[in-house]
C-alpha cells in the first residue's frame, strides 16, 4: 500500500468547498484502486485565521508543511482583507519558500463544454502553459518613497536571473518534447522590455540547441493573446514569464469554457519540497456558499497531483471520469449547466466506482 501525506488549504471564498470536493473524490479514487492511500490533514490558514490572528499563517507555516508530500490548496482573497495580504501572506511564500518555480497550467476543451470561440471544439484547443513562478515582475523587488505626497514614487522590480530563466526554458521544452507535437512557443516583449526580456529571448534560443526535435516559435505577448483566439489549432507548449503567463492563463481559461475547469500545479521540478496543487480560478465571493462552484477545476488539478505522486493509472481514471460527467451534461452553472457542485462531485464519484481499473 502506497501512502501519500497531503497537506489541504481550503482557505478563502469557495476554496473550502471545492477542496471539499476535491478530497471527496480522492477518496473514492484510492477505494476504487485499492493499493495506494492519502491521508490529508487540513489546515485553516486564510483570510478568517488573519483577522483573528493578523497574519494568513503562522510563523513556522512553511516548516510544518516541509514533510508533506503535497499541497492541496483552494483559494486565496477576502473582500474585506487587502489583496497584497492575503497573496504575499499565503500562496506566494509557500511558492517562493519551497523553490516551485514551474507553474504549469493545462488548458483544453473537455467534452460537454463549450467554447466561446467559433467553430473551435474538443480536440481544437490543448495547451500547456508554462509559468515562470519564482522571480520574473512578482519578485517582491521595489517599494514606495514619500507615500501621501505629490512626488510620491512606487517601484516594482522585474528580476530575471541566467538560473531562473534557464531553468525554466529546460522545463519548457522537455513539456514540449513530451507531448506529441513537439511544439513550444516562447511568449516576450522584448520590443520595449530592453534588458531582461532580451536577456529570456536569448536564453530560449540557447536552450533550443539542447532539443533539436522540438519545433519552437517566439511571439510577443500583445500579438499572443490575438494568436490564442483567431489559431487556437497552432499552438500546444507555450513558455512565458511570471506576469505574462498569469494573464495568458487566465485568457486560456475562459477560452476553454471558465475558469471553473482550470487547473494548476506550482512544481518544485528537482522534488527537494513539496509541490503545490491549486485550481486557477481564485475565492469567487460572488457565488461563496451557493453550492454552484465548479469543482471541475479542482478534480482536474487533483490529477496533477496524482501524476506527480506517479499515481499515473489513478490520475487516468480520475480524467476520464471528469471527461464522463461534463460529456453527459452534469455542468454546473458557470459553463451552461444546472447542477450543483455536490451532484458533480458525486457523478464523479459514481463514474469512479464504475471504473475498469487496468
Amino acid at each position: 500500500m502506497r501512502e501519500y501525506r497531503i497537506a489541504a488549504i481550503p482557505a478563502d471564498g469557495i476554496g473550502p468547498e471545492v477542496i471539499a470536493a476535491g478530497l471527496q473524490v480522492l477518496e473514492a479514487l484510492e477505494k476504487r484502486a485499492g493499493d495506494f492511500k492519502i491521508h490529508a490533514q487540513t489546515f485553516d490558514w486564510g483570510s478568517d485565521y488573519y483577522k483573528r490572528h493578523g497574519v494568513m499563517m503562522p510563523d513556522d507555516g512553511i516548516e510544518t508543511l516541509k514533510p508533506f508530500d503535497a499541497i492541496f490548496f483552494g483559494a486565496v482573497g477576502a473582500p474585506d482583507v487587502p489583496d497584497h495580504i492575503t497573496l504575499w501572506g499565503l500562496r506566494l511564500p509557500i511558492c517562493q519558500g519551497f523553490d516551485q518555480y514551474a507553474n504549469v497550467r493545462p488548458t483544453r476543451i473537455l467534452p460537454g463544454i463549450k467554447s466561446p470561440l467559433a467553430n473551435v471544439g474538443t480536440g481544437d484547443l490543448d495547451w500547456v502553459i508554462i509559468r515562470e513562478n519564482s522571480e520574473g515582475e512578482y519578485s517582491g523587488h521595489g517599494g514606495r518613497a514619500h507615500r501621501g505626497l505629490p512626488e510620491e514614487v512606487g517601484t516594482e522590480v522585474a528580476i530575471f536571473t541566467r538560473v531562473g530563466v534557464t531553468r525554466i526554458m529546460r522545463y519548457a521544452f522537455r513539456t514540449a518534447q513530451s507531448r506529441p507535437r513537439k511544439l513550444l512557443t516562447v511568449v516576450t516583449k522584448s520590443n520595449a522590455q530592453r534588458h531582461g526580456m532580451v536577456m529570456w529571448d536569448e536564453i530560449a534560443a540557447e536552450v533550443s540547441r539542447e532539443f533539436p526535435d522540438v519545433t519552437w516559435d517566439k511571439m510577443l505577448v500583445d500579438a499572443m493573446t490575438v494568436r490564442m483566439t483567431l489559431k487556437p489549432q497552432s499552438l500546444d507548449t507555450i513558455v512565458a514569464t511570471n506576469l505574462h503567463a498569469d494573464i495568458l492563463s487566465d485568457l486560456a481559461g475562459a477560452l476553454a469554457g471558465s475558469l471553473g475547469v482550470a487547473p494548476t500545479a506550482n512544481i518544485d521540478p528537482e522534488r527537494r519540497f513539496p509541490s503545490m496543487f491549486e485550481p486557477i480560478h481564485g475565492s469567487a465571493f460572488d457565488i461563496t456558499g451557493k453550492g454552484i462552484a465548479n469543482p471541475v477545476a479542482t478534480f482536474w488539478t487533483a490529477v496533477q497531483m496524482l501524476e506527480h505522486l506517479g499515481e499515473t493509472k489513478a490520475a487516468k481514471v480520475l480524467m476520464n471520469a471528469v471527461e464522463r460527467v461534463t460529456g453527459e451534461g452534469v455542468l454546473t452553472p458557470d459553463v451552461g449547466g444546472k447542477a450543483t457542485t455536490r451532484e458533480v462531485t458525486e457523478a464523479v464519484c459514481r463514474a469512479i466506482e464504475g471504473a475498469n481499473i487496468i
